[in-house]
């Protein structure tokens, strides 16, 4: 079982020497097979970062969705890791992948929310953001999610949404086909600090909120940032 690992880019330069090199022990031990670039057309180094550490890049429409469903139509492998640019697992998260991917075949793995740093807001954050998917089985795109391309296709895939194109999906995977991992998933909390942790976190709510009750993804993506 090999993995091909799909990143959304856009303008992800100051991310990507972070994120990829925990990737390098996958492909080493012949568990990651590619790792594609789904690049929204970014302008600045980020193109030339992928394609020094060996990426695949492939070009698509401005949008994390439209970008990750390009991105895993071009994968070769049977299984698929969608992880965002500026996430970076933690060692080992290849062997905990391979155990998974034989043990849970038609379910998908997400991993253990962590923020790059080690602040009280940061903690906090990461506590709620585990009783988010405790509670509802809601893990972000910001976790990863490690998937069959079999169960992938089954449930149709990503949409190409602008904003919660991750939320649309596993909501449509279910609890019973998720599965929580241990490895963690260690994410930019650069937002958080620019805005203030409590801002963007009411702010990142009342976003899930509208969504749920029937909001236009790609109207509340104007509001994102």
């Amino acid at each position: 079982m090999v993995i091909s690992v799909v990143i959304p880019t856009l303008n992800a330069a100051a991310h990507l020497p972070r994120s990829l090199p925990p990737l390098v022990a996958g492909v080493l031990e012949g568990v990651v097979k590619e790792v594609i670039i789904a690049d929204g057309g970014s302008i600045d180094a980020t193109l030339e970062i992928a394609d020094a550490a060996g990426c695949v890049v492939v070009q698509a429409q401005k949008g994390r969705g439209a970008q990750l469903m390009h991105g895993a139509a071009a994968a070769r492998a049977d299984w698929l890791l969608f992880l965002h640019a500026d996430t970076a697992l933690d060692d080992g998260w290849q062997n905990e992948a391979r155990r998974a991917m034989q043990a849970q075949p038609m379910k998908a793995g997400y991993f253990r929310f962590t923020g790059d740093d080690d602040s009280a807001q940061a903690r906090t954050l990461a506590f709620w953001v585990r009783l988010r998917c405790a509670l509802f089985a809601l893990p972000y795109g910001d976790q990863g999610l490690l998937i069959s391309r079999e169960l992938y296709q089954s449930v149709g895939g990503y949409r190409p949404l602008q904003l919660m194109e991750d939320v649309d999906l596993v909501r449509r995977l279910g609890r019973a086909r998720l599965t929580a991992l241990a490895t963690p998933a260690r994410t930019s909390l650069e937002k958080h600090r620019r805005d203030g942790f409590n801002r963007r976190a009411a702010k990142n709510l009342f976003l899930l909120l509208r969504f749920l009750m029937g909001a236009d993804p790609n109207r509340l993506a104007q509001h994102y940032d």
